[in-house]
């Protein structure tokens, strides 16, 4: 090896351990290994939504079956407000058991739980059980994707616009999203609807009484080592798409790749965002307190009691245990306080620099003294009574 190769791989060697050693957001793999086989890439932490790594990821793109990520979150908030019931059965209408492309085979008038077509929908990337769903929550097909559109638009997703449930786009002119909208549905779902990881965790089921098998059409969730979700995509439009979730060390990540050329590539790459994520992340939880005292002046109390929620940070590798904490709290306050009132606050810091804040609230309302009651406390304060 000449001097000159022996020094490019020195100063390689050197850039990739200062890069460990302070925890770079800019990845270890090259940008042609990461991003060879793909249009848009997103990778974020799901309880934050910090954004790890993107390239490209506000293209509108057809986003194929990973569609049903809305699908699947209008039917979990549809749950768990007790509008509709896992146990509740539906009956298919023909527009469901004429739908193409994956499907369970619905047969018009056939009853199925709610539980059963959510599980064909997850693992199987069913459009009839999708179709089912959404004609029994909101009426009709039509009425369902106008909400899919309108909650896209309450969580920000600004570059999203549904035409169906499913991602079928031979005959659609709009039905468009972005790997950044994918992250932001995902995540919405995962985190307030974590019962979700149930089924997109499950490599294989059945439905009508182990008559029919499901088989998961996201294959990382029997290779990849904590996947425990989400949804898979292909049609000649979109290519392969994929919302990949995976949970290690407590840091749940999403993946979201639009636009392979194959199957494989898109798992792939996938999985190689998901490797340098765990590899260069880690999940940090700054746990709440509730046993803080605040001297209240001119109060019926003399203290109010205060406290803050936990707050979680995505860090570099190796610094969860660095993080440090400031508390700013005032050495009095005015009465009166109402509970919930913010009194001071936590910040967090990393390095010296400020990594984010959380307010610090009265846990009880403190009323203020009358002039009868401000009188009995001199008097005692001054007599010692």
């Amino acid at each position: 090896m000449n001097k000159t190769k022996k020094r490019q791989s020195f100063l390689l060697s050197l850039l990739l351990c200062i890069s460990m050693l302070i925890g770079l957001s800019a990845p270890f793999l090259s940008y042609a290994e990461i991003e060879a086989d793909a249009k848009s890439l997103i990778l974020i932490e799901a309880k934050t939504g910090k954004v790890l790594y993107e390239n490209n990821a506000d293209e509108k793109l057809p986003p194929a079956s990973v569609t049903k990520v809305m699908t699947m979150l209008l039917v979990m908030e549809a749950v768990d407000s007790d509008v509709i019931s896992l146990t509740d059965m539906v009956s298919a209408s023909a527009l469901a058991a004429s739908m193409g492309g994956s499907q369970i085979y619905l047969e018009e008038g056939e009853e199925m739980s709610v539980e059963d077509l959510l599980k064909s929908v997850v693992i199987a990337s069913a459009n009839d059980a999708a179709c089912a769903l959404a004609e029994y929550i909101a009426g009709s097909h039509d009425e369902f994707v106008r909400r899919m559109n309108e909650r896209a638009l309450e969580l920000g997703m600004v570059n999203t616009h549904f035409e169906n449930t499913n991602g079928l786009d031979d005959t659609t002119d709009s039905h468009l999203t972005s790997a950044r909208d994918i992250a932001i549905m995902s995540a919405e779902l995962i985190v307030n609807h974590p019962k979700i990881l149930e089924y997109s965790s499950i490599w294989q089921d059945s439905v009508r009484n182990g008559e029919f098998t499901l088989t998961n059409t996201n294959r990382l969730v029997r290779f990849y080592n904590g996947c425990n979700g989400l949804k898979t995509g292909s049609t000649s439009k979109a290519k392969f798409c994929i919302s990949a979730s995976a949970c290690r060390d407590n840091m749940q990540l999403i993946a979201v790749v639009m636009g392979s050329s194959t199957r494989d590539t898109r798992n792939a790459t996938a999985k190689a965002l998901l490797d340098w994520g765990f590899a260069n992340f880690s999940f940090a939880e700054c746990a709440a307190d509730s046993g803080i005292t605040v001297k209240v002046d001119k109060g019926q109390s003399r203290y109010v009691g205060a406290g803050y929620n936990s707050s979680d940070f995505v860090v570099g590798k190796g610094k969860s245990d660095k993080i440090e904490k400031i508390c700013e709290i005032p050495e009095s306050v005015d009465a009166p306080v109402a509970k919930g009132e913010i009194i001071g606050k936590v910040i967090y810091t990393l390095d010296g620099e400020k990594i984010g804040e959380t307010p610090i609230y009265a846990l009880e309302g403190v009323k203020k003294m009358n002039f009868g009651e401000m009188f009995s406390r001199l008097i005692k304060k001054y007599f010692l009574i």
